[in-house]
């Protein structure tokens, strides 16, 4: 199924998104009148996703790279009806200012982290490109870091925050959630193994050797397949149906690519204590 052309003024029928893309979004938990937080929002899929899940007080869309931020615009054009515009902001800031600019304000946050992207290796045999690549990915998780710190900054205490990336490196996720681990003593991990559960009939999970991550690997045998040639899933959105609680799903057809993987970490912000 092909995506819909953006046309300004006209919302689109259907979003197209990689099934195990919306883990982070369900890890959240989010609830009505909540405050959240896409601290990396483009292209802008989560954040649709976020307002299927529940009806935010208040969702702060920020991507910092202007082209994305463009895309990011498109999308919250084509999906959000007009009633709910008005809770939703959109800024292009450095992700890394984010927690200096808005100091404990968010229930919920979101960091779907710039990342090596495994799954693009696929579509590039460029020799260029790839050593290109090579070279960004050993300076990615000093950044992921530092946005991670950012968005605990912006968390207020007793709040939610997931982490996602869309690759298998442990540079990239173990090794990232341990540094944030052992460098703030009111951020604990979350126990996520319920949710496993609860998602095991419709994901594949991999052990990531922590208790409050969760990576979902490709996997075509699962029951989002209607045709045994179908080797790739996306879950379609209808933007006509804000406010249930059931998502719609369905499929788009990539040949040569399974379920994009992904894996998320959830963290909760303890108040600390001050003594007098």
């Amino acid at each position: 199924m092909p995506s819909e052309r953006h046309q300004l003024g006209n919302l689109k029928k259907y979003y197209l998104l990689n099934a195990a893309s919306l883990l982070p979004v369900l890890a959240l938990d989010l609830r009505d009148g909540e405050k959240v937080l896409d601290l990396c929002a483009a292209p802008g899929g989560k954040s649709v996703a976020l307002m299927q899940c529940a009806y935010p007080g208040y969702l702060h869309c920020n991507e910092y790279d202007t082209l994305r931020l463009r895309w990011l615009r498109e999308t919250l054009e084509s999906f959000i009806p007009q009633p709910l515009v008005n809770v939703i902001k959109v800024s292009e800031l450095d992700g890394r200012e984010m927690g200096d600019a808005w100091p404990e304000t968010f229930d919920k946050v979101l960091v779907d982290a710039p990342c090596s992207n495994d799954r693009s290796w696929l579509f590039s045999s460029d020799p260029q490109k790839a050593a290109c690549r090579i070279n960004q990915r050993r300076n990615l998780p000093v950044l992921q870091i530092e946005l991670l710190r950012s968005a605990i900054k912006a968390l207020r205490p007793g709040g939610l925050l997931v982490y996602s990336t869309c690759t298998l490196s442990k540079a990239e996720n173990q090794d990232v959630i341990s540094e944030i681990l052992n460098s703030y003593s009111n951020i604990m991990p979350v126990d996520i193994k319920e949710m496993a559960r609860t998602c095991s009939q419709d994901f594949t999970f991999a052990p990531t050797g922590q208790e409050c991550g969760l990576l979902v690997i490709p996997d075509k045998g699962l029951n989002w397949l209607k045709q045994p040639d179908t080797v790739s899933t996306e879950v379609i959105f209808e933007p006509g149906e804000w406010f249930r609680r059931s998502l719609k799903w369905d499929l788009e057809h990539h040949s040569g690519v399974g379920c994009r993987l992904s894996q998320s970490s959830i963290f909760q912000k303890q108040r600390m204590l001050r003594w007098a």
